[in-house]
């Protein structure tokens, strides 16, 4: 029988309940303390009445409080919505807008930042912070106010909601391209089936500790304590402002498992990894974008007893391929085939399948598949359509994630990542892939990030614009020569651009967008 999220909790509290959960500082928490922490937090949610679905936001940064809000949360019968700490007020306030949430949780100086925003969510009735005492506030608030300690402190009177596996468990906001962030809804069975599948191929034990670095508005964050908590293993918790800090944690937890975005870890393989953080890590995984071929080979060389696990997912079905690691040598750069208990599919635009070699767009069937985007009907009629395999004879029809990413399959079913289909660019009359090109800049030494982006052009329909960091004295004509050498013509950078700093979204990928924003007129300016 299918669990719901927080029941992995209560399985280990049952089963090993001395055994450690959480890590957090010099400070740590067994997994029967994690459970009465969590049952502490029900508790106080069904005091405020409350009902099955609410939504309970958290704007934390990653303490011990905050994995006890989230899982609490849905023990009551809510459902959790993770708020990127990074996020200004007037994005925390769209989120908490948009999906009508209930119940915030926060700490006293994030809420005297927030305290003018919030006067535009009039359906927030209570603001929870995680201190002891409340902050004082220049005006009067719509919402009550409670310490930690009141809203934890309710006497065990109030039962929590009976819930099912399909029922709602999370609301995860997701940049889109265009617009404010679509919340991807997720139910118990995406998460639950998901962590367990994913601990499955990572052979994940009660023996290992992972490393929680990335946010967990971020699935693939969220997903580091879903994992461990359904093996019952170990989860630290940090929040880095150096990639250094990331190799001391490492060092001071005894860390088995770390999971990264590729921009983290061009940065950690430039540094030196000392021999007992190198010894600890069994694996290491890379999810949301394609790590560099140089990068995974200097991360290899400086990690030689470190399986590496190079994945590929999206918010809305969690988890899709993973290669492993005895395939990086044969085919370095494959994204894998299907994690268990999914389906991976390569299509044509009209759902027929693709043959090997010929791209078409990665659509994901299964359980993991989410509910679609909370209250937005036309984004999720775009993206979640019927299953393309599904048998005719079949009545109601089965939703599956059609991903927007242009793939391909080998002729052993293999699976290649060419470009976000809204991301390819397109020069003199030619189709190319920024990641085709960011591999073939990655395999110079002194670069620590690159991002090729297609820019309008008076004749070319669009130009690619390199845009780069570097460790050293490393030349733009450098670059260019290097590309020259390496690439075809008409995938030769137009323009490169140089930075002291790469910006980043609120999950640490490379920000895209914002570049494209930035530069956009280029060559428009170019020509004048």
């Amino acid at each position: 029988m299918s669990e719901l999220i927080h029941q992995l909790i209560t399985r280990q509290a049952i089963q090993t309940p001395d055994a450690t959960a959480l890590l957090f500082k010099d400070d740590q928490y067994s997994y029967s303390e994690l459970q009465y922490q969590i049952e502490a937090v029900a508790h106080g949610l069904m005091s405020l009445g409350l009902n099955p679905n609410d939504r309970v936001a958290t704007y934390l940064p990653k303490i011990p409080q905050t994995v006890f809000s989230l899982f609490g949360t849905t023990q009551a019968g809510g459902a959790f919505v993770p708020i990127n700490p990074l996020l200004k007020p007037k994005q925390v306030a769209y989120i908490l807008d948009d999906c009508d949430v209930k119940v915030l949780i926060t700490s006293s100086q994030r809420l005297q930042v927030l305290a003018e925003t919030l006067e535009c969510c009039p359906n927030l009735n209570t603001v929870v912070v995680v201190e002891d005492e409340l902050p004082l506030l220049e005006k009067k608030s719509q919402y009550q106010r409670l310490s930690w300690d009141e809203f934890t402190s309710v006497s065990n009177s109030h039962q929590s909601h009976i819930r099912i596996d399909s029922d709602m468990a999370a609301i995860l906001y997701t940049s889109g391209s265009t617009g404010n962030p679509k919340g991807v809804v997720l139910s118990h069975k995406n998460m639950a089936t998901g962590a367990k599948s994913v601990a499955s191929y990572l052979a994940n034990t009660p023996d290992d500790r992972l490393l929680a670095a990335l946010p967990f508005s971020f699935d693939y964050g969220l997903s580091q304590l879903t994992t461990a908590f359904s093996v019952g293993a170990s989860v630290a918790l940090m929040d880095y402002l150096l990639p250094r800090d990331v190799i001391r944690a490492i060092q001071k937890y005894k860390i088995t498992g770390l999971a990264a975005v590729p921009p983290l870890w061009n940065q950690l393989a430039q540094l030196e990894w000392p021999e007992e953080a190198a010894g600890s890590l069994r694996y290491l995984t890379n999810s949301g974008g394609s790590m560099p071929q140089a990068t995974t080979e200097k991360l290899r060389a400086a990690l030689p007893g470190t399986q590496v696990f190079l994945m590929y997912g999206l918010t809305e079905a969690f988890r899709s391929t993973y290669l492993p690691p005895d395939q990086i040598d044969i085919r370095p750069t494959s994204m894998g085939k299907a994690i268990p208990n999914a389906q991976v599919l390569v299509v044509r635009p009209d759902g027929t399948e693709c043959a090997p070699g010929e791209p078409g767009e990665l659509v994901h069937r299964g359980s993991l598949v989410a509910m679609g985007y909370w209250n937005d009907t036309e984004k999720t009629s775009q993206r979640f359509k019927p299953s393309p395999s599904q048998p005719k004879g079949i009545p109601i029809s089965e939703i599956a994630v059609w991903s927007g990413d242009q793939v391909k399959r080998d002729e052993e079913g293999f699976l290649y990542f060419i470009s976000r289909m809204d991301d390819m660019i397109k020069t003199s009359g030619y189709r190319v892939s920024p990641s085709e090109v960011e591999e073939v800049i990655y395999a110079m030494e002194a670069i620590k990030e690159a991002a090729a982006i297609g820019i309008p052009h008076p004749t070319l329909g669009q130009a690619i614009l390199l845009v780069a960091t570097v460790t050293d004295n490393l030349t733009p004509q450098a670059i260019l020569k290097h590309s020259k050498k390496e690439l075809p013509n008409f995938m030769v950078p137009h323009e490169i651009i140089l930075l002291d700093e790469m910006p980043h979204n609120q999950n640490g990928k490379i920000d895209r967008k914002l570049l494209a924003a930035e530069y956009g007129d280029l060559f428009q300016e170019m020509k004048a």
